[in-house]
């Protein structure tokens, strides 16, 4: 056992985020509970497109459907992240409203727009002013357990609505692809909690990590918003920077830049997220890119997803990327739950 890491945790994780991680899978099993429980909001013959507002840890899990759902949805579906909607969204638009704390001021405002222009709205939230406009306005509401940081609550934020789109038809999902996630992050919550670093793969990556920059890409399809939610992890949980691409738009830009001193790269940790299904020439696109890159830093590691359904691999990454945060927090000597500085931006924002 890693003593030093057993230390970090009694020192650092006051609110207890390492039990938050492991009961993620029982939390997707209660998440599709409430899923189950709802019925179809809206036909979709009623509806030109479909808009998901919110911010930050309620936002991802919007990203994660549109990503997840894109090879099957006939109809547009983007994530919002403003006080206002876009210009296209009408009275055929089914405008998801997704708030943790019911309270994101921004996502409130994007609310009363939607209100205004008498789209379908259908919204998520544990409580706050967003449930209050639901009841209001007589319109769908889902409500989710309250008590989690917005971001440890995704499976709240995801599930529910995966299973909604699906009673509307949408989208075809097996209840086996649900069963196979959950077991699968059942197994791995078992072994992201080992404390040794040679069987433990996503301690192992933050030590890695440890005073790196770290630098995501992957595939545009599926893995752009995992890509996302790493990022965000790392920035919230570890309180470190971290940044990211998709491929193959990286390959026309970011690139170029690579092309720098040595002696920066070695400061940068890159990781590739990768999938089996990810696009061939994406495939062969990555192992040039991946040969490039080391020629300017040694620190190169692939990432691969695991399970046979597309959601279970998805969450497979997703999953190791919350460890991965996890473990970064630890050890650069921070609780990974607090987030001071955001606390402090709505407390100023509140004084304007």
């Amino acid at each position: 056992m890693n003593t030093s890491i057993e230390t970090a945790i009694h020192n650092y994780d006051q609110s207890n985020m390492r039990k938050l991680l492991t009961d993620f899978p029982k939390q997707i099993e209660d998440a599709v509970l409430i899923g189950e429980s709802l019925v179809a909001p809206f036909r979709v013959r009623a509806l030109n497109n479909i808009v998901l507002t919110g911010l930050g840890g309620s936002a991802i899990g919007g990203d994660l459907l549109r990503s997840f759902t894109a090879d099957q949805f006939s109809l547009p579906f983007s994530v919002n992240r403003h006080y206002t909607l876009p210009a296209y969204v009408d009275q055929r638009t089914m405008v998801i409203v997704s708030s943790y704390s019911g309270n994101t001021e921004e996502t409130i405002s994007a609310y009363e727009d939607a209100v205004r222009r008498k789209a379908k709205i259908l919204c998520i939230s544990a409580n706050g002013e967003a449930e209050h406009l639901a009841k209001k306005y007589n319109h769908p509401y889902v409500k989710i357990p309250a008590g989690y940081p917005p971001r440890a609550a995704l499976g709240y934020s995801f599930f529910p609505l995966l299973i909604v789109f699906r009673k509307m038809k949408l989208i075809e999902l097996q209840n086996k692809d649900i069963k196979e996630t959950v077991k699968l992050l059942k197994d791995k919550a078992a072994l992201y909690n080992s404390f040794d670093a040679k069987k433990n793969p996503a301690l192992k990556l933050a030590h890695e990590l440890k005073d790196k920059l770290a630098i995501m890409y992957s595939s545009t399809e599926k893995y752009d918003a995992v890509n996302l939610r790493w990022r965000g992890q790392i920035a919230e949980n570890a309180k470190s920077l971290a940044f990211g691409h998709v491929l193959p738009e990286m390959n026309h830009n970011e690139l170029v830049g690579w092309n720098v001193l040595k002696r920066h790269m070695k400061s940068m940790k890159v990781i590739f997220l990768r999938d089996k299904e990810d696009h061939r020439r994406v495939q062969v696109r990555m192992k040039i890119m991946s040969d490039i890159v080391k020629k300017y830093s040694p620190n190169v590691v692939e990432v691969w997803s695991e399970g046979s359904s597309p959601l279970a691999r998805m969450f497979s990454l997703i999953y190791l990327g919350d460890w991965v945060s996890y473990y970064l927090a630890l050890l650069n000597e921070t609780d990974p739950t607090p987030v001071k500085v955001i606390d402090y931006l709505k407390g100023e924002l509140s004084k304007v």
